[in-house]
């Protein structure tokens, strides 16, 4: 018996060390994925795979944190870096002051603010990433093992970070001195919901390498809907190979309607009546001299020899729309349409003939006139609104949209109107279709099913379609519709489109 107790007693004292053991071994697993962390988070840890094991020191005096990591990239379908974190729901905002510390090894080590769904290193998430050089971006990866994209700001090398969540929308802030942030670039949609991690973050870019960065004044907070809010319109522009958007330039008012020009150097879009231009990389835009048109719309485009410019204007006799051509560099507007309304649309490859859309005895279908006036000639004839025409580049086709299958879809048809079909047909409302300068592509505007017309200030897509299969892909999810691809965007080299995003600022 007493061999037996002792052996039972054995077996008691190995089966709680066994236990304390696996207590032991769960509260070192915890702590290593949840270190306690001063001030305003509650956890902290690498994300991913990384050979460096990153940390952070928080001085209270000054509440700054300063954040050591290494880590491979925060890119493509899974990221790898330090990250300092809360868990929260809701619409909130996170801020900071940024700061790189040395030279570095890597110009695109990154330090970041952060909304991530979880600590997957294939979460979702949006972060403004401030890169080494100055490069400040936009990133977020929309769903589960998705890649990662970007809208790159025009600003560089700002000091604090602001990032804002409503709904689905983020919003970047920046701030390049002392003070407050300003909207710096168009908001994306991301679904990130429920519970989720809200923090700062670094990554060294460099699996090998280990970079430091401080986060001071940092603020996180709960977002309450504004009293009021301000228009904002950001001119952007998108490959359409990576599908990363680019800011050109940003305004606290309504712009639309983006031209290309031919030589790809510059941009037109209407506002408050004029036209104006800005450089395709950026900066100050000009007034266009129009004459007397002081009231064009977003109706406007470049012929194909890049020396004229149509627009459609609302200044003359009942205020209703005309369509006018003047010299590329400005000058007096000479009447193409005797009949109002005229809205021009799309101009032919060999520069003769414009495409408009005119409303006639209360129906609205479109229209040919030579360039240079004359007689207008009736291309569709359709029971229901027919809108947007742009040719083809080698005058194959002109394409449009038309609600005359019930709701409104993208159709095409010959030059003088004949052989009509419906090229996409989906359950959205589909408006604006342009083709690419080398005849490969489709870009158009989705709205949902239950949208009328081409109202502004809605979630809209702007999509690609193939021309050789008719595949279709997304381009950009974002709010906007009146006054975002009205009219043709193309760069010269068919592989960037320009378009305007809008959103509601407080």
């Amino acid at each position: 018996m007493s061999i037996r107790k002792t052996i039972e007693e054995l077996g008691w004292k190995l089966y709680g060390s066994a236990i304390l053991a696996l207590l032991l071994g769960s509260c070192v697993f915890a702590h290593t994925m949840r270190k306690p962390v001063i001030g305003t988070f509650e956890g902290s840890g690498d994300i991913g795979s990384v050979l460096h094991a990153g940390s952070v020191a928080f001085d209270a005096a000054s509440h700054k944190y300063t954040l050591t990591a290494s880590g491979e990239n925060m890119w493509f379908n899974k990221d790898a870096f330090y990250f300092v974190w809360k868990k929260v729901s809701g619409d909130m905002s996170i801020t900071a002051d940024v700061e790189f510390l040395g030279e570095g090894k890597n110009p695109h080590r990154k330090a970041v603010v952060i909304f991530r769904q979880s600590l997957a290193p294939d979460s979702p998430y949006v972060d403004i990433a401030l890169h080494g050089v100055g490069l400040t971006s936009l990133q977020y990866r929309d769903a589960k093992g998705a890649n990662t994209h970007e809208i790159q700001a025009n600003v560089s090398k700002p000091r604090i970070l602001l990032l804002e969540k409503h709904g689905d929308y983020f919003s970047m802030l920046l701030g390049t001195g002392e003070g407050t942030a300003q909207v710096a670039g168009g908001s994306i949609r991301v679904p990130i919901d429920g519970d989720y991690y809200i923090g700062i973050g670094v990554c060294s870019h460099d699996k090998d390498v280990v970079e430091t960065a401080t986060f001071s004044n940092v603020n996180v907070q709960a977002v309450k809907p504004p009293a009021q809010t301000t228009l904002y319109s950001t001119l952007e522009t998108v490959s359409i190979d990576s599908t990363d958007r680019h800011v050109v330039y940003i305004a606290p008012e309504r712009f639309e309607a983006p031209n290309w020009s031919r030589d790809g150097s510059y941009l037109l879009f209407n506002r408050k009546g004029h036209l104006e231009k800005i450089a395709a990389t950026g900066g100050s835009p000009e007034q266009v001299n129009t004459g007397f048109a002081d009231r064009c719309n977003n109706d406007h485009g470049i012929s194909p020899d890049g020396k004229w410019l149509a627009l459609s204007d609302q200044s003359q006799e009942e205020h209703d729309s005309l369509v006018y051509v003047l010299p590329i560099a400005g000058g007096t507007p000479q009447r193409v349409t005797q009949k109002a309304p005229s809205y021009w649309h799309g101009w032919s490859p060999d520069g003769r003939t414009l495409a408009f859309v005119g409303e006639r005895d209360g129906n609205f279908d479109i229209y040919a006139i030579p360039a240079t006036g004359g007689e207008e000639k009736r291309l569709t004839t359709a029971p229901g609104l027919d809108d947007g025409p742009d040719y083809a580049p080698d005058g194959s086709f002109i394409y449009f949209n038309s609600e005359r299958s019930g709701h409104m879809q993208i159709w095409r048809m010959k030059p003088d109107g004949s052989a009509q079909e419906q090229i996409i047909s989906d359950d959205l409302n589909d408006w604006f279709p342009h083709p690419s300068p080398d005849g490969k592509w489709i870009v158009f505007l989705s709205y949902s099913k239950g949208v009328t017309g081409h109202p502004e200030n809605k979630d809209v897509t702007l999509k690609l379609m193939s021309l050789a299969d008719r595949r279709i892909t997304v381009l950009a999810t974002l709010f906007g519709g009146q006054g975002t691809i009205n009219v043709p965007s193309w760069s010269p080299d068919s592989k960037h489109l320009a378009f305007v995003s809008y959103q509601l600022a407080p």
